[in-house]
């Protein structure tokens, strides 16, 4: 890959934490589960709460104040259908998802660990049905199977003002006549707001479910493009990639896709919700061509027929 380092941006920290399951007239099971160590801001213990009035999902469990500033406390446990094990040791993990700060009630936290995305399985689809598609990826230990969880996912069911697919309504809805886009983002919630947006504004748009995914998708592009002569540019004229996805990240698809000639034409646009100074420059490194962050989805649209246009000209 024209000696590019795909290691450099292919790196991830994940914090584990369990959940402990009452279950009639049996043990309690413990589950495993893990998110981006980049997007928890404190670990406390469970504070008392205040209700929330009309709430409008049992997980919810009211609110508290946190040095001034009042945040939601969700019962992860009762999200994912477990009841919790009761107990005075309950950890509260204070997590931040694009510029939404949310508190989620768990049994237990184990540790930190750091890894690779490509030590991260995709979840099958029975997985994600059963799940509700709240995972996205699977960590194989030795003696536990960790689930990754797509924390934006379950914030936008419990928070209608943390909504993605409401902002829909404000992208631009023309410019990408003729033009086709290639999706890479191991949410499904996420990949078909952003599908919705493209298909609105009149783009042809191919999913990928992750980095590898797309990879394989734009190589048998190429190959069919060889075939019939043409250029690949009548195959996909951009790739929009999340960052954090299993097997293959966005760094490490960017980098392959910009040290390969064939695609000199195709530019790569990163858009996740962590966008942060590190992980733009990360960006930069792996060649990207724009990045934008979620909570930008409206603009999304107009920067990516910006961009295929300086690229065709």
């Amino acid at each position: 890959m024209a000696g590019r380092d795909e290691s450099s941006g292919n790196d991830l920290e994940i914090i584990e934490f369990y959940i402990d399951e009452a279950l009639a007239g049996s043990a309690d099971y413990r589950s495993f589960y893990a998110m981006n160590v980049a997007k928890v801001l404190e670990i406390i213990r469970r504070p008392p709460v205040t209700g929330v009035p009309g709430k409008h999902h049992e997980a919810a469990l009211g609110t508290f104040n946190l040095r001034g500033k009042v945040l939601p406390l969700v019962d992860l446990g009762l999200w994912l259908g477990k009841k919790l094990t009761p107990a005075d040791t309950h950890k509260v993990i204070v997590s931040e998802f694009s510029h939404v700060v949310t508190a989620f009630v768990v049994s237990g936290v184990t540790r930190i660990h750091r890894m690779t995305w490509s030590q991260v399985e995709p979840p099958g689809k029975y997985l994600q049905a059963f799940s509700r598609d709240s995972i996205t990826g699977v960590v194989r230990f030795e003696d536990r199977i960790v689930f990754l969880l797509d924390m934006e996912y379950i914030i936008a069911a419990m928070d209608p003002t943390f909504n993605l697919t409401a902002q829909v309504e404000q992208v631009e809805r023309d410019g990408g006549e003729g033009l086709r886009v290639l999706i890479a983002d191991d949410s499904p919630s996420i990949r078909r707001v952003i599908a919705s947006c493209l298909e609105q504004a009149h783009y042809t748009v191919t999913q990928s479910t992750c980095g590898r995914e797309a990879w394989e998708q734009l190589q048998a592009w190429r190959v069919e493009a060889e075939r019939k002569g043409v250029p690949i540019t009548d195959f996909v004229n951009l790739v929009i990639s999340d960052i954090e996805m299993p097997e293959m990240d966005g760094h490490s698809l960017t980098m392959r896709i910009k040290g390969e000639a064939a695609f000199a034409s195709v530019p790569v646009i990163l858009f996740s919700s962590l966008i942060s100074d590190v992980v733009h420059a990360k960006g930069i490194k792996a060649g990207a061509d724009d990045q934008v962050s979620k909570p930008d989805l409206p603009h999304l649209t107009r920067r990516a027929g910006e961009l295929i246009r300086r690229f065709q000209s």
